[in-house]
Formats: C-alpha cells, sequence, structure tokens
C-alpha cells in the first residue's frame, strides 16, 4: 500500500470525528484537545511527508514541485541518483526551512535535549487540572459542559491538601488565580527549558507540537506517533481530573486516594519512557543539521517512488 494511503487511513479515524462534531455543534473534552489546543489543522496533519533526504518521483513530485520548503534535483543530483536526466523529481529543501525557521530547529533541538537529560519527576498526580478548577463558584469552569466529580468543595479541598508542583508553563497558565501561589513553582517561557522534564504528561503531549513545526523536515510517521501518545495521555490526563466523564466512557483515576495517585504514577512512568524514545528519534533527526550551513543543501538521500494511491 502506497505510504501515502496508510498515512492517511491511520489519520483519518481521528479526523473524521472531530470534524462531524464541528459540524453538529457538539464538544468533547477528550478528542477534541489535539485539534483545538495546537495550532495543526486537520487536512495539515492529513498530509504525507516523508522527511528530509528522501526524492519523491511520479505524479507525488509533480504535485510538490510548488510546496512551500521542497525543491526539484538539479542535473547532478539526478544523476547521482541514477534517476534519468529530465526526471521530476523533488525533496525537502533543507538550506530554505533552516534558514526560515532555524531558531526552530536550534529551540527544539535545546529544549528536548534538556528535557531528555532528566530524571523524570512523578508525584504530581495530575493536580494542574485540579488547580484549574480551584474555586469554581468564584471562577467558573473551563469546560461548563462538564460536572465536577467531587463537587466544588471537594475540588478545592483536594487542591488545599495537596503539594502542588507543576513544572510546565502550558498547565500553569491556566491555573485560576487563587491556585497560583499553592504552586511550589512559578514557571515561566524563560524558564521553560530549566524546569521541562519527561515526567511531565503536557512536556510529553507537546512533542506533537514540536515535530508538526518541524514538517517537512521530519516524517509523518513521526508526527503520527507523537500525535497517538499526545492522544493517550490526554485521555489519562482527564480521568484524573476533577471532572465526571463517566457519561463519556471514561472511568475516573481518583487521585484524591493512593490507590488512584499508584495508578497515575504508573501510567506517568510508562509515558515517560515512550516519550523519551520519541525524544530520541526527533534529536537524532535534528542531529545532521547542528554542521549544516543554513545555505547549503545537503546530498540527496534515498528515493522513493510515487506515493499516492493508484485510481
Amino acid at each position: 500500500m502506497p505510504l501515502s494511503r496508510q498515512h492517511r487511513e491511520r489519520v483519518q479515524p481521528f479526523v473524521d470525528g472531530f470534524l462531524a462534531r464541528r459540524s453538529a455543534g457538539r464538544k468533547h473534552p477528550v478528542e477534541d484537545f489535539l485539534f483545538t489546543y495546537y495550532s495543526q489543522k486537520p487536512g495539515q496533519l492529513l498530509r504525507w511527508h516523508p522527511g528530509a533526504g528522501v526524492v519523491l518521483t511520479g505524479p507525488a513530485a509533480a504535485e510538490r514541485t510548488d510546496w512551500k520548503f521542497h525543491r526539484t534535483l538539479t542535473a547532478a543530483e539526478l544523476a547521482s541518483a541514477g534517476l534519468d536526466a529530465g526526471t521530476t523529481a523533488v525533496t525537502v529543501d533543507l538550506a530554505a526551512f533552516t534558514e526560515a525557521r532555524g531558531s526552530t530547529v536550534d529551540f527544539t533541538r535545546m529544549l528536548l535535549s534538556r528535557t531528555a537529560a532528566r530524571k523524570p519527576s512523578l508525584g504530581c498526580f495530575g493536580l494542574h487540572e485540579w488547580a484549574m478548577a480551584y474555586k469554581s463558584e468564584t471562577n467558573g469552569i473551563r469546560h461548563d459542559y462538564l460536572q465536577l466529580r467531587l463537587g466544588a468543595q471537594g475540588t478545592d479541598e483536594l487542591v488545599e491538601k495537596s503539594r502542588i508542583r507543576c513544572t510546565h508553563i502550558d498547565a500553569f497558565r491556566f491555573y485560576t488565580p487563587q491556585a497560583v501561589p499553592l504552586n511550589e513553582l512559578t514557571p515561566t517561557r524563560e524558564t521553560q527549558p530549566d524546569l521541562e522534564q519527561p515526567g511531565c504528561l503536557h512536556a510529553n503531549m507537546d512533542l506533537y507540537k514540536w515535530t508538526y513545526k518541524l514538517v517537512p523536515l521530519l516524517p509523518s510517521d513521526l508526527v503520527m506517533d507523537c500525535f497517538e501518545l499526545s492522544w493517550r495521555i490526554r485521555e489519562m490526563d482527564m480521568r484524573a481530573s476533577p471532572y465526571d466523564l463517566e457519561d463519556w466512557g471514561y472511568t475516573p483515576i481518583p487521585v484524591e486516594t493512593p490507590a488512584g495517585r499508584g495508578l497515575y504514577a504508573g501510567a506517568q512512568r510508562d509515558f515517560s519512557a515512550e516519550s523519551q524514545q520519541l525524544r530520541a528519534r526527533i534529536l537524532g533527526l535534528l542531529e545532521p543539521l547542528q554542521e549544516q550551513p543554513c545555505n547549503q543543501n545537503p546530498p540527496v538521500g534515498s528515493t522513493a517512488p510515487d506515493p499516492r494511491p493508484t485510481t
């Protein structure tokens, strides 16, 4: 099966449900998140990219000749790749990408490297979501179509008696005003490289963001591996949240109990290990760019035939 069709069939079940709900004006507290919180659009996720260094020929190449950050091969490159003169062959324009988005490449490499080097911290128990619902009788709740499993008072009591030590700025910034001083840390955008750690569910979900920001440099199979990890993390995160999702088919992880906290920490440990493998893959693909001048393309790599399905 052509790789582009394999990719589309992998993505389609996630996209179809979201688009159907959006068309009907319905919401889903778990399955909509990756399409509403992150900036990648469903159509962008559906588009297959083989990654830098791969040469495409045939109709797929012709289609990509005017795509951003793509270029056709020179006569010398065609000959080196064993392709006939005049063949339409396209690859990622690495020089153009790094010139335009080199700062994103550098930041991603730096952040993921520093995160990967730290030991995972597994003691947060998902309380960032509870801090976002703290004092809900005053602030309301973000998901106003859901009910709090322990009610407003029970939610507040758990926050007040717990140690809250969130390390992730993009979770901390959604805390209610009264919850902000209860966090032992004050994450900021500037301190993100110093605080990000591989036990954090949100840092691990963000691997999806860092990969799609580097498309077409990174291949779609890696983007989807990060997407699917984020999808599963979001499910666990909301099961451990203060919201009652049993009517949606999600059994709660009761982090207000020792058993629930043990269950959470165990799943968090597994996600951490999986995220570290993905970080290593991303960094492995970015490493060759570190010494690559931004105005120069490296030799092209492998050649792939037309990846589109035949009709």
